[in-house]
């Protein structure tokens, strides 16, 4: 007997389909070992918790165990914390306790914790942290690292931070848990800092530590920190880390540095998706569609298949370098091709690419035939592209059909009204102004950063709380002057068009905003021909474009512009974007 079950767990030890599950099943059944705990067990683990294992078989499994111990029960609050219904793992656990017959342990609340950080519930959450702490677990390590990241899933970052100072044993996982939380919260310039804390501890870095901290780097532009970052890797054995090559590709191309991604995505031994949609789009938002096509046909040789990432990165660049025909062929193959069912964000690059070459008719009819409807986004993306071509008409169909879906913004008030001023309808400008008081629209605070010395400083509009403040305005009317000399008008371009606001949206004239006060503090505090790289986090506007041009050549730099919309490379009084933005 004892030889018959050894024989049925090795088999199931060495298990990897279904269907070969099921003929193990079989011989479980016809000798009558359905009953034996160990037997159970194997089987019960199998379908809950592998790849190819099923959950709906799983519980048919379970339901046949008359007393089911506790490993039995983690395997399914397991099986399900990691499926798409992660609150069954709650409705399992909840079961478990109700019946009372089994207490859990250290792997139950990890098990419930994960389904707690996929099912965003608090409550559960915190109601489990009690029971952590009176049942004797407040000190173990890995049940306090995922009690931090599930209160950091469910936006308690400040709980989860409190949970991680009480520890007593901090080791390089539950590290690793915290600057993912802030990583992934996207407080960047606090995932940053944390690193410097890290470092001091002496805990360790490893791949998943770097990739945090990279990704931070990519959406502040903490470009030299990400060099660091590099070098650190180059150093300690990560060169050949597929994860963090991916990674690195990413920071390079989203702190402005094509040559640093293009350097990274060839010196890897090793390619997969992510990779080569990591260069695609960082070559899309850049402008570089040409470029981007010709990778996308190497990625096609090597027989790796595209997703709808890779479609997205080619759009992009078709769109802002203008190759209509193009973008709309591989917007067509991106169906017929690859099977690959377009959604809002490549219809809104479609609605782009014909907008920004002044289709804006095409545009218009694009929206209309969409089989699932319309969508705020393409109706902002069409409003942008009469802001650049300076259309009225299409302009207050897409602002009516923004209003129908309830969802104008500030930004979208700014643009067609900037429309009407454009056109000299003052009358539309101060109907815009009218509707901003009436329905209370609230504009969003802008702000930029820009990496100086390894630190980024954070400016808004008419920031006076920076340490040397009064050094950095001396220094913008230096440079405001300067640019003056080369052709700068200052406000020319400016359409007044909300109240006097302490938000950029406002384009109020007289204000600095951001991007003004993080270009003077570059110019102050960087060498002569060094590169300013800036991020910020609205698109930018007319006067603050213009003003960068001017003084890109005024002093002979290279300034380098990440907004909301795209990346603008100023060199010599020109922009690459070439004022359509």
């Amino acid at each position: 007997m004892m030889s018959t079950i050894n024989a049925i767990l090795s088999l199931l030890q060495g298990c990897n389909s279904m269907k070969r599950l099921h003929k193990i099943q079989a011989v479980v059944l016809v000798n009558g070992y359905q009953g034996n705990p160990a037997i159970s067990e194997k089987l019960l683990n199998f379908c809950a918790i592998s790849i190819s294992g099923s959950l709906v078989y799983a519980q048919l499994l379970f339901n046949q165990i008359t007393n089911p111990q506790i490993s039995a029960w983690n395997s399914m609050i397991r099986g399900f914390s990691q499926s798409p219904t992660a609150l069954d793992s709650i409705l399992y656990y909840n079961r478990m306790m109700f019946e009372g017959q089994c207490r859990p342990d250290n792997f139950t609340f990890s098990f419930l914790l994960k389904a707690c950080e996929k099912a965003k519930v608090e409550k559960k959450c915190r109601e489990t942290h009690g029971l952590i702490i009176r049942s004797g677990y407040g000190e173990d390590v890995i049940v306090c690292t995922n009690l931090m990241r599930s209160y950091a899933g469910n936006a308690s970052i400040k709980t989860a931070q409190l949970v991680f100072d009480r520890m007593t044993e901090k080791d390089l996982v539950s590290w690793n848990a915290l600057i993912s939380c802030y990583s992934q919260a996207g407080l960047h310039e606090e995932t940053i800092k944390l690193y410097s804390r890290m470092r001091t501890l002496d805990v360790g870095v490893d791949a998943f530590t770097l990739v945090s901290l990279l990704s931070s780097c990519a959406h502040v532009g903490a470009l030299d920190f990400g060099v660091e970052m590099h070098r650190f890797a180059n150093e300690n054995g990560f060169r050949d880390n597929l994860f963090v090559g991916n990674a690195l590709i990413d920071m390079y191309a989203k702190c402005g540095n094509l040559e640093g991604a293009r350097h990274v995505f060839s010196s890897m031994r090793r390619w997969d998706i992510f990779t080569w949609n990591s260069m695609i789009v960082g070559l899309g938002v850049h402008g570089h569609g040409e470029e981007a096509i010709v990778l996308f046909n190497r990625m096609l040789a090597t027989n790796i298949h595209p997703n709808s990432v890779t479609f997205l990165g080619l759009l992009c660049g078709c769109s802002h370098q203008g190759l209509v025909e193009e973008g709309v062929q591989y917007f067509h193959i991106m169906t017929s091709h690859f099977n690959l069912k377009p959604d809002i964000k490549h219809y809104g690059c479609i609605v782009d690419l014909y907008g920004r070459s002044g289709k804006l008719e095409k545009a218009l009819e694009i929206i209309r035939s969409l089989p699932t409807g319309d969508d705020p986004v393409l109706w902002r993306t069409l409003l942008g592209a009469c802001k650049i071509h300076k259309n009225v008409e299409i302009g207050q169909i897409a602002m009516s059909n923004l209003v129908r879906l309830e969802s104008v913004n500030a930004g979208d008030c700014i643009l067609l009204g900037g429309i009407y001023g454009e056109a000299g309808d003052q009358e539309g400008v101060a109907r815009m102004r009218k509707f901003i008081r009436s329905q209370r629209i609230k504009t969003s605070p802008g702000w930029s950063w820009i990496e100086v010395d390894n630190k980024v400083h954070r400016f808004v509009v008419d920031d006076k709380s920076h340490a040397v403040s009064a050094e950095i305005y001396a220094k913008l009317k230096e440079v405001i002057c300067q640019a003056n000399q080369v052709g700068y008008v200052e406000g020319e371009s400016l359409i007044p068009v909300l109240p006097c606001s302490s938000t950029e949206w406002s384009e109020n004239l007289g204000s600095y905003h951001s991007e003004k006060l993080a270009i003077a503090f570059g110019l102050s505090r960087t060498l002569h021909g060094t590169r300013l790289r800036i991020v910020k986090n609205l698109r930018v506007c007319k006067d603050c474009h213009s003003f960068t041009k001017f003084v890109s050549k005024a002093f002979n730099r290279e300034i380098i512009v990440r907004d909301r919309v795209r990346f603008h490379h100023f060199r010599n009084g020109l922009c690459s974007c070439k004022d359509y933005w």
